[in-house]
């Protein structure tokens, strides 16, 4: 009963409940533009992301599109083709990112200045540098098989008339692409560990194969983790690739989903099936969306 008094002597404001942190450090004009400037963000934000996304769904929300989708052995090989040019694209990426992170660590002078060269591929434009993938692989006049031609004497295949060459093709730019990036991204990490770290592998007769798989794995495997997640997500999605390079040949034999839904969707006029077949990654997408989030939240992805 003693504090009763002295709340009302307080006034109103006593008897107002704690407001959140953000509104106590947002007042009057100040909370009045952090409206405005988060408005046309948020605007954007629905008008490209959920309007698209709820609008794709809704055109895929037919079970009969699916049945179609089933139906046709086309789909079939390009789920195959989708799950081998992730596969191997992805995991032979981050291997390669990891080896090669170690190799740019090493002091000499010309690794140095090898490592802005190396980058220059993932620096490019990507339609460009595909399309330039695309003309160096083709016919006799080729920049690949007319080297082939002048130094051995060797015909060089058709590379897009062979659904393993055709696809191969993809997987190599796919990685000649993006590998620099991965690289930087691993290479930072390892600067990150500290010195020390290597001279007591050092001390305690760690050879370099030793060291990296007692030493630099461990640290580095949860981002490693992280990485291969999301670049599994970008990955599954990727039509750049596919559509420069080989274009699905031979006959749509190389298509991935991402592919195959522009040509139902553009191609045959057919733009519900189109979604629907992008749209049927989602039980894949979303199981590892949630394990990159969870990984993210329960593990540190630091050193």
């Amino acid at each position: 009963m003693r504090g009763t008094p002295q709340v009302l002597a307080a006034g109103p404001a006593a008897l107002d409940p704690p407001r959140p942190s953000w509104q106590r450090h947002l007042r009057g004009s100040e909370f009045a533009w952090a409206i405005a400037f988060v408005v046309p963000y948020a605007a954007v934000f629905a008008a490209f992301v959920v309007y698209p996304v709820a609008y794709g769904l809704w055109m895929a929300s037919d079970p009969s599109l699916y049945r179609d989708l089933m139906a046709n052995p086309l789909y079939a090989r390009t789920v195959i083709n989708t799950v081998l040019y992730v596969g191997l694209a992805v995991n032979v990426k981050m291997f390669l990112a990891l080896l090669l992170s170690g190799f740019f660590m090493r002091r000499r002078w010309w690794i140095k200045a090898l490592l802005p060269v190396y980058i220059l591929p993932w620096a490019l434009p990507a339609i460009p540098a595909f399309v330039s993938f695309h003309w160096m692989l083709i016919g006799e006049e080729g920049l690949v098989n007319s080297v082939l031609s002048a130094l051995f004497g060797i015909q060089g295949p058709l590379w897009f008339n062979d659904r393993r060459l055709a696809l191969g093709s993809n997987v190599v730019a796919y990685i000649w692409k993006w590998l620099p990036f991965w690289t930087l991204t691993f290479f930072a990490a390892r600067t990150a560990i500290p010195q020390e770290i290597y001279e007591a592998a050092e001390v305690d007769g760690a050879s370099g194969c030793r060291r990296f798989a007692h030493v630099i794995f461990p640290l580095l495997g949860n981002l490693y983790l992280a990485c291969t997640l999301l670049s599994t997500l970008w990955t599954i999605g990727d039509f750049t690739t596919v559509d420069l390079v080989s274009g699905g040949a031979p006959a749509y034999s190389t298509d991935v989903l991402a592919t195959l839904g522009f040509h139902y969707a553009f191609e045959a006029a057919q733009p519900s099936l189109g979604v629907a077949a992008v749209m049927s990654a989602l039980p894949v997408l979303i199981p590892i969306a949630l394990i990159l989030m969870r990984t993210l939240r329960t593990r540190e992805v630091q050193l």
